[in-house]
């Protein structure tokens, strides 16, 4: 509909310029509005107020010469509003004739092909499996989840994945929480430190855990908590039936040796190097701030370095376009992962990255 108005609106200021009604050469863009208050039409446009400094004329004039130009079946009436605004009000007819398509199509109505079939990863949520989701997480589903849907309806081939972060200190640090937790049930007197997990959710897994008679041991807390929780994440997000393709293994870079080969590659292109017993990345040759540490002193891999394997384990899977959806607090981070996907050989605009806020909730005024 937009597009047919929009077409409609151009040849009769083509016929204007032709008639040399109108000077003006190189047309701004032209976009359409539906008004707020649908008594004032089902579009409004403002190309006669744009168009008044390269014309030298009130925009109300400008909106005169175009609409004197304009005669087509599918427009009920079009008039002049406010200081030059051109509001359109459609015909029923226009309206009604397009029922019988839908009904025709039903659920394939509105659905285009202009992806191509283009490859598209699409990784959101990815909320750390520590403990339950919140509202900030629910958002980002909410998005992810439309986003993916929208892409698909435009022709994508469209794959969505839960990157789960159970490598590192974290998951070692719920296995201790955990662990404490069912030692203090036991009467037992344990000393919690400040990186520890101290939620009421923590007490739930530790009683359970005790319940099903496990061995007080971080070797089957560990796995046992982190199982439980990503039964959680699995419930809520299938709640509202948000859905994943993948739920990605960060252990599964590790235990294939992925995380080592990619660095591996760097190195060899010379965009690793060693200081101070440290492994960085050459960041700032694609636009970063600064070089970014990927294997630290202890012989520790950093979160980056994860992140990195895991961007080229999408590229290498045939994925042409990487979307990730974050919280709003990892918009520093954006830099270095477009200067990995660089590094890596391919264009940085192959990853999109969307932000989401946080999200406050109240009641009756209050937090």
């Amino acid at each position: 509909m937009k597009e047919t108005l929009i077409d409609i609106i151009r040849n009769a200021i083509a016929e204007a310029q032709a008639a040399g009604e109108i000077r003006t050469k190189e047309l701004p863009p032209l976009y359409l509005e539906a008004p707020k208050n649908p008594e004032h039409g089902d579009f409004a446009v403002n190309i006669a107020m744009k168009m008044a400094q390269t014309e030298g004329k009130p925009p109300r004039k400008i909106a005169e010469t175009i609409l004197n130009r304009i005669s087509n079946p599918i427009i009920k009436k079009a008039e002049i509003a406010g200081p030059g605004f051109i509001n359109f009000f459609m015909s029923n007819d226009y309206w009604l004739k397009t029922l019988p398509e839908i009904e025709k199509l039903g659920e394939d109505y509105g659905k285009c092909s202009i992806g191509k079939g283009q490859k598209v990863l699409l990784e959101y949520v990815s909320a750390n499996p520590t403990g339950p989701l919140h509202i900030g997480h629910g958002r980002g589903a909410a998005l992810g989840d439309s986003l993916s849907r929208l892409l698909r309806a435009a022709g994508y081939n469209v794959h969505t994945e839960f990157y789960i972060n159970d490598a590192g200190s974290q998951v070692q640090n719920l296995a201790l929480s955990v662990l404490n937790r069912c030692k203090e049930i036991k009467d037992e007197k344990v000393e919690w430190a400040e990186n520890l997990y101290k939620g009421e959710y923590i007490n739930d897994l530790a009683q359970e855990f005790l319940g099903k008679g496990g061995n007080v041991t971080v070797e089957e807390a560990g796995p046992y908590a982190l199982n439980e929780i990503l039964g959680w994440l699995r419930r809520d997000l299938g709640g509202f039936n948000v859905t994943f393709d993948k739920w990605f293994s960060e252990k599964s870079l590790y235990e294939g040796d992925k995380v080592q080969k990619a660095i591996e590659g760097l190195k060899k292109n010379g965009l690793i190097y060693d200081k101070d017993g440290a492994l960085w990345f050459k960041s700032t040759d694609f636009g970063d701030d600064k070089d970014r540490v990927v294997i630290r002193e202890n012989g520790e891999p950093t979160y980056f370095a994860s992140d990195i394997a895991y961007h080229h384990d999408k590229f290498q899977r045939g994925f042409a376009l990487l979307i990730n959806i974050w919280g709003a607090d990892h918009h520093g981070y954006i830099p270095r992962m477009k200067a990995v996907v660089e590094a890596l050989g391919h264009d940085r605009e192959s990853l999109k990255v969307l932000l989401v806020q946080m999200v406050s909730l109240l009641r009756n005024g209050q937090p």
